[in-house]
């Protein structure tokens, strides 16, 4: 069976990018806990393996905290649309601790740019996404996952979150729009 990072990469490589220069956006999105991170990172690994240059943004640098859901379209948009029209865009990551956006970071296009966490699919910019990854785990395996890393005195944010991110996807319609399908436990894709 061929490893999950090489099958994204695959499949991401069979479609057209519609980036400046050709790069491809792959948005990997599902819920919190669910493996999203683990898999952007195996396509990462993969793109470089085979010399391609790829970069990831993970959406935890974008959201403006656990309340930042709502609101991160105002993040994302102008940052896919940078990158689809000039191949550069900045943003300045949010930095968790302090509650306030901290340093800017400066996305080039490359080969590859990942976009991974919840909201990452956002349907205002259907139009340049080469491939969307919907990753899926059960729900009390996501919570179990989050709490192993955040602390158990984080449940409360945690159920929160699971109920912003439940009706943020159910209104993006992701689970219908998602090209692939990866199992978060088995890391096996299937098409949506």
């Amino acid at each position: 069976m061929t490893p999950l990072g090489d099958r994204l990469l695959d499949l991401a490589l069979a479609r057209r990018g519609r980036l400046v220069a050709g790069s491809r956006l792959v948005c990997v999105d599902g819920f919190a806990g669910s493996g999203k991170t683990t898999a952007a990172g195996l396509l990462h690994a993969a793109a470089g393996s085979r010399g391609l240059r790829a970069t990831v943004v993970h959406m935890d640098d974008l959201y403006a905290g656990w309340s930042g859901l709502p609101h991160l379209h105002e993040v994302t948009v102008p940052l896919v649309r940078g990158l689809a029209e000039a191949g550069r865009a900045t943003y300045r990551r949010h930095d968790w601790e302090r509650g306030a956006r901290a340093e800017e970071h400066v996305v080039e296009a490359g080969d590859l740019v990942v976009l991974e966490g919840v909201g990452s699919a956002d349907p205002a910019y259907d139009d340049v996404v080469t491939l969307r990854v919907l990753v899926t785990a059960p729900l009390d395996e996501r919570l179990r996952r989050g709490l192993a890393r955040d602390g158990e005195a984080m449940r409360e944010r945690w159920l929160r979150w699971q109920e912003a991110e439940a009706a943020h996807l159910e209104l993006a319609r992701t689970a219908e729009r998602a090209d692939v399908v990866v199992d978060g436990l088995t890391g096996r894709v299937t098409p949506a």
